[in-house]
């Protein structure tokens, strides 16, 4: 089968290898049979896996829907009562988790922090000391928006010394950059398969303490479906989701799993940072300034300034690309005009050099000056 390639450079879904894409093409099953029940096993082992955690003390749990629903399970099922979260704001992404605390109308504290440079552990700190009634903390790994790293190990230890639980979202750099659960001081991350498994969309799971996910019977049910120890609670009676999994979905992400095994943990890092780096060098040949200092990323999304051109439009150079196979993505730093370039996916460095030459012919058809120009 002849499949046109394109090349996402953003944050998700990624760029998938047609062997992926093609294990969607299986016989129909019945989700209820054991040869799909055995699969989803071998798929929930390796999850754990993947962040070297101990299978005894470790679960991971699979729902239907996007990263978001991630969230929203850990933050509903995962706070007691008469307790309240600390969310670590600084990032679009940490902002939608003090928005589900809000529609929950979840008791928390929005640690509002600067978008452009990673968590302040002693504002963290401060929080957890003025507000003895915590018992969970919420931090975003790699704030997508801007490609922030956050100081997740550091975190959690402070977190662990108050005995408060920690969620941390993986979304952005699990099966990319290299986690230890249990180094790292997490209690639950979390992903979507079409990140950085290279899979599809419409799966997403979360990696947990088997304790905390048990104590959590208790807790208030604050949802139906979206209730981690519920879906737990089934997978472990019957190998079983409780509603309808997405089968075809499940066949792509065990196929992503076998190739993610194959390439290895430590080379599939290389890779991301390889095309990084491309990344990187493109953006200095043309004079493009990012929005985040360069220690202080990830390794895997760039924040691009958008430049003072008055003939710069962004509309109008993604169109472009994206005729040409190449997606660009608009930027969610504050209201800072920005736009991503992200190293997910089954891409490598060549890919990144064709895209910018395809990108400085988008500038040249829209009349912006090459080096870019900024006000200041």
């Amino acid at each position: 089968m002849d499949i046109k390639r394109n090349i996402l450079l953003n944050p998700g879904p990624a760029t998938t290898t047609d062997t992926v894409k093609l294990a969607q093409v299986a016989p129909d099953i019945c989700p209820r049979e054991r040869e799909f029940a055995g699969r989803m096993a071998q798929l929930r082992s390796d999850l754990v896996r993947v962040v070297h955690g101990d299978p005894e003390q470790y679960a991971a749990v699979l729902f239907c829907g996007s990263g978001t629903l991630c969230m929203d399970v850990c933050l509903n099922s995962l706070l007691p009562e008469d307790k309240k979260a600390l969310i670590v704001h600084n990032g679009a992404y940490s902002a939608r988790a003090a928005e589900i605390c809000r529609s929950y109308r979840l008791p928390h504290v929005d640690l509002k922090l600067p978008y452009d440079r990673p968590a302040d552990l002693t504002a963290v700190e401060t929080s957890l000391r003025e507000n003895p009634d915590i018992a969970l903390v919420y931090a975003t790994h790699n704030e997508t928006g801007t490609g922030l790293l956050n100081p997740i190990r550091e975190m959690g230890a402070l977190v662990h010394a108050c005995g408060a639980a920690f969620v941390t979202d993986t979304t952005s750099t699990y099966a990319m950059r290299p986690i230890d659960i249990e180094a790292d001081n997490i209690d639950f991350c979390m992903a979507s398969a079409q990140k950085g498994l290279m899979a599809m969309t419409g799966l997403s799971f979360v990696v947990g303490r088997r304790d905390v996910i048990e104590a959590s019977r208790d807790y208030p049910r604050r949802s139906y479906y979206a209730n981690l120890y519920r879906q737990y609670d089934y997978f472990e009676r019957t190998g079983e989701m409780e509603f309808t999994p997405p089968v075809q979905t499940v066949y792509a992400a065990l196929q992503a799993m076998e190739e993610y095994w194959a390439e290895g943990e430590q080379a599939k890092w290389v890779r991301h940072t390889r095309t990084m780096d491309a990344i990187h060098r493109g953006l200095e040949a043309l004079g493009f300034r990012e929005a985040v200092r360069r220690e202080w990323q990830a390794g895997l999304v760039a924040a691009v300034r958008c430049p003072d051109d008055p003939n710069w439009n962004f509309e109008q150079v993604h169109d472009y690309c994206y005729a040409r196979g190449f997606t660009i993505y608009p930027g969610k730093v504050g209201t800072a005009g920005t736009f991503r370039l992200c190293a997910l996916g089954a891409i490598d460095a060549p890919d990144i050099e064709a895209f910018f030459q395809v990108f400085r012919q988008a500038l040249d058809q829209c009349g912006v000056a090459v080096p870019v120009e900024y006000g200041g």
